[in-house]
């Protein structure tokens, strides 16, 4: 461990301190700042069960209020999970805040230590950051099978792009018999065009296509898999237009406990789907936020984009946006902003109504 400036003086240790930690593969670069914004100690832990040992000690010595990690789920979890076992506040840090509060101090550069005091700096002046809970039960499991399937799916696209090419060279002008690879029938026509071919290419292509075939086939059980999940959970997401299997499982991996988020204007925020002030002036405007959870916000745009293409309110919505003289992407963005408040509701009526659902048994 490396202490990297001097020892907090007497008197530091009072009410008020908090904490930043960013996260690495390797390290925590952790900093403890006063209610005055300044930095009473930074350190460089080790990212294992002895660094985490120091931390919780490092906490407790500054009786730290709270912790703000940037990683949370991700390098920083396993230090997050043991600060919340001992008690600890901890909540996430949007990586943009962090570069913009380190841009905001020219001059000191970009080091792990200088972000774990910017970290600290942000955690100890926003009061709404989301809170860092568990990941366990039905959202976790959720959140593997969506992002197995996410990998799956960027597979079978770099695959099905191989196999064209591949096919081009082969068997030219098949395109006009064959020209997709969507389906289990599909993948047998072409490799039916393979048959009696024993050249090395074919070879590859016919055990490429086999691939293809295994992954169609995980796909559809990962599908039955996610929807029984999702009607396990008891979430009224479903019942939303626009909202199928699939986002609600995503949203519901994501969000985990929407007691995270005191208001929907912090979901919004948090999702990004919430516009930032860029006014001066007389001239008063807002610009796209291109932060938050972008899983949450690519939820958003296909329940927009999916109300749109529909006799709904959503694209009612739109079409007086489009009307008052917004452009097409303003107007999805501002229904994007209200489908955000739609989801919010629509969780938190599910926690009133099912306390002991999957979503809220990690508070």
């Amino acid at each position: 461990m490396l202490a990297l400036c001097p020892a907090a003086v007497d008197g530091a240790a009072e009410a008020g301190m908090f904490a930043g930690i960013d996260s690495h593969k390797d390290t925590l670069a952790v900093a403890v700042i006063d209610d005055g914004g300044r930095a009473v100690v930074v350190r460089q832990l080790p990212n294992d069960p002895a660094g985490f040992t120091a931390l919780s000690a490092l906490a407790a010595e500054h009786r730290v209020e709270r912790v703000g990690i940037e990683g949370s789920t991700n390098f920083g979890w396993a230090a997050a999970m043991h600060l919340l076992e001992t008690g600890i506040a901890v909540v996430e840090v949007p990586p943009g805040l962090t570069s913009r509060e380190r841009s905001g101090r020219p001059g000191q550069g970009k080091t792990d230590p200088v972000d774990a005091v910017a970290i600290a700096r942000i955690t100890a002046r926003e009061p709404n950051l989301p809170t860092v809970r568990p990941m366990e039960g039905l959202p976790a499991d959720l959140r593997v099978l969506m992002d197995y399937r996410e990998q799956l799916i960027a597979e079978r696209t770099a695959t099905v792009n191989r196999v064209h090419a591949d096919l081009g060279w082969l068997r030219p002008g098949y395109r006009h018999r064959l020209p997709h690879l969507t389906n289990s029938s599909h993948l047998r026509a072409a490799l039916a065009l393979l048959e009696n071919d024993f050249s090395v290419r074919a070879t590859v292509t016919h055990a490429r296509l086999t691939r293809l075939l295994a992954i169609h086939a995980e796909l559809a059980g990962l599908r039955e898999q996610i929807a029984a999940l999702v009607e396990q959970s008891g979430s009224s997401l479903s019942g939303i237009y626009g909202i199928g299997v699939f986002v609600a499982a995503r949203i519901l991996a994501e969000v985990v406990d929407v007691r995270r988020y005191p208001s929907r204007h912090a979901f919004a925020a948090a999702n990004g789907s919430a516009p930032i002030p860029a006014s001066s002036g007389r001239t008063v405007r807002h610009r796209l936020n291109r932060g938050g959870n972008r899983q949450l916000n690519r939820a958003l745009y296909t329940i927009a984009i999916t109300e749109i293409r529909a006799d709904t309110e959503g694209r009612a919505y739109y079409a007086r946006k489009r009307a008052e003289g917004k452009t097409g992407r303003e107007a999805l963005r501002c229904l994007k902003r209200r489908l955000s408040d739609v989801v919010y509701r629509t969780l938190r009526a599910d926690q009133l109504t099912s306390p002991l659902q999957p979503l809220t048994a990690t508070a």
